[in-house]
């Protein structure tokens, strides 16, 4: 998705940005899916778990989360006495939007006494609901954290649910069936395909993918001659990092293949994405022109209730406490 701003409008309301969060005392934190004109002005590129980090780590008195509108709630949740903006109030996400607080109220009340891990793509008050929420690179550790008599209710990605059930083997965990709109049309034909038109690339593929757990199956069995790393976009980053010299094939949101590219020093030749459709409209939502109205006006303020908030911080403090 590109912007229709030309490259002179883009560079002067970039300058305008960093003017303004100077002299507002503001910090941008953003998502490794945002547009290329964000990632550039950002304090802070990173994952979910990294911004959620970053977030907590920050003492400035205004905070930007340019990232879906959940981003922006576990920010405040960690900042209460902060200011929470985003450039967008309707960046929603169809993985968080897949389970309310009332279903998973009533999947409780059928399994009392299992413990639920939440994926951090969820609402505050579904996080309010929980016992530990998750990151796609840190849902395994914090599965093997929890003790193996305890039943497990996981929620709301079954793609990233299935795939951590068969890393950790798992036989008491109980899976939603909802699904993140751009990574769950990928397929393992998708994976092979690239591989036959990329000889030698390694696949980096996202674990909400479609195809995560059956790639593992299939190379299990050797059906499937390629090499996969299942990894958080995160982990993506610190991949291609440490391994600059490979060729990629990246199965996840394409905004990343900016920061991967920036990261690298690549012109693009070696890093592809799987598909060229696997964009999040919501991430792309936020645009410069909206990340300066929002510190020009500190529009949109994300708050959220106070007795929310509080239970919701507990999942996500245990989260951070494992993920250090």
């Amino acid at each position: 998705m590109r912007s229709t701003l030309s490259v002179e409008e883009i560079k002067e309301l970039q300058r305008r940005v960093l003017d303004l969060k100077r002299k507002k005392g503001a910090y941008i934190i953003a998502h490794n899916y945002q547009l290329p004109e964000i990632q550039d002005v950002a304090d802070y590129v990173g994952d979910s778990l990294g911004m959620a980090m970053e977030a907590k780590r920050t003492d400035y008195p205004i905070v930007v989360v340019c990232g879906v509108h959940f981003m922006a709630e576990t920010a405040a949740i960690l900042l209460p006495d902060r200011k929470v903006i985003t450039p967008e109030r309707y960046a929603g996400c169809s993985l968080a939007e897949s389970i309310t607080p009332e279903q998973l109220r009533e999947w409780k009340a059928q399994h009392p006494g299992a413990v639920v891990v939440s994926y951090v793509n969820t609402t505050a008050e579904v996080k309010a609901l929980s016992d530990y929420t998750v990151t796609s690179s840190n849902a395994i550790d914090i599965v093997r954290a929890i003790p193996e008599d305890k039943e497990i209710l996981f929620l709301p990605d079954m793609f990233l649910g299935m795939y951590v059930k068969e890393v950790t083997g798992r036989k008491n965990m109980h899976i939603w069936p909802g699904e993140c709109h751009v990574h769950a049309r990928v397929t393992p034909q998708d994976i092979s395909r690239a591989a036959v038109e990329n000889p030698g690339a390694v696949m980096l593929v996202h674990p909400e993918c479609g195809c995560s757990t059956n790639c593992l199956y299939l190379k299990a069995k050797g059906d499937l001659d390629v090499d996969i790393k299942v990894l958080s976009t995160g982990g993506m980053v610190r991949y291609v990092k440490q391994h600059p010299e490979e060729e990629y094939v990246v199965a996840t949101e394409v905004g990343i293949l900016y920061r991967l590219k920036k990261e690298i020093g690549s012109d693009g030749d070696r890093l592809k994405p799987l598909r060229e459709d696997m964009i999040c409209e919501y991430m792309k939502t936020i645009t410069i022109d909206k990340l300066v109205r929002s510190l020009e006006e500190e529009v949109y303020e994300v708050k959220v209730p106070p007795e929310i908030a509080e239970k919701a911080r507990v999942p996500i403090e245990r989260m951070l406490s494992l993920s250090r």
